[in-house]
């Protein structure tokens, strides 16, 4: 059986990333590292409290078969661009790095569907930032996963979002090329994440783009 290791646990489709693994009975242990407690108590689960600012601390402990990578916020949440780009991008790659330099094998992240660095939108920019330095690590397989709008309970309430859901779905009934960019809901990225980690991928390096996740 395999050892899972989650970043963002507590967000979005972390949550279900963990909820879906501890009820999988390929894995034995999930580590999740969060800075405060997702108040689940279960035989399976590994628990670490950490600092993302200090991961010399607890970096050793980032070992397993597979990181399920989840991190991310928006401007409003973090403050700035500066703390959003931490978050978004920072948190995450060190993570990597640090998981690949101790053997971890595949990698798994979620990205958003227009990721580009060369983007002239800071999100897209800085989600594409880290898709392309992600695949320069050591993992044996990386996969990136580029959903449309994310739905979902959350902890708390995005009033811009909410209306961007309802408008994208209006927009991609309409328009059938558009199809691919509805919404998606957040447990079926997770979902297609964890079937992801679970097939014979013989690319080393596998993109998955809206439609590609709504079909795994």
């Amino acid at each position: 059986m395999k050892t899972a290791i989650v970043i963002g646990a507590s967000g979005l489709v972390g949550s279900y990333i963990t909820l879906k693994l501890l009820d999988d009975n390929r894995y034995d242990k999930v580590k999740v590292f969060v800075r405060n407690t997702i108040d689940i108590s279960h035989p399976k689960l590994e628990e670490h409290i950490i600092d993302f600012d200090k991961i010399e601390v607890w970096k050793e402990f980032l070992t397993g078969d597979e990181l399920y990578s989840a991190l991310g916020t928006t401007i409003k949440k973090a403050g700035s661009k500066e703390a959003q780009f931490k978050v978004d991008y920072t948190y995450q790659y060190d993570v990597a790095k640090a998981a690949a330099e101790n053997g971890v094998k595949k990698y798994l992240l979620v990205s958003s569907a227009g990721a580009n660095y060369k983007s002239s939108n800071f999100y897209l920019r800085t989600k594409g930032n880290l898709d392309e330095k992600v695949q320069q690590l050591g993992f044996e397989q990386i996969c990136i996963f580029r959903p449309s709008i994310l739905v979902g309970l959350r902890s708390e309430k995005r009033l811009g979002e909410t209306i961007g859901i309802k408008i994208a779905g209006t927009i991609t009934k309409i328009i059938p090329a558009l199809k691919q960019y509805r919404p998606i809901e957040a447990s079926q990225v997770a979902e297609a994440m964890i079937k992801s980690a679970n097939q014979s991928i013989s690319d080393k390096i596998k993109i998955y783009q809206p439609l590609e996740i709504f079909n795994l």
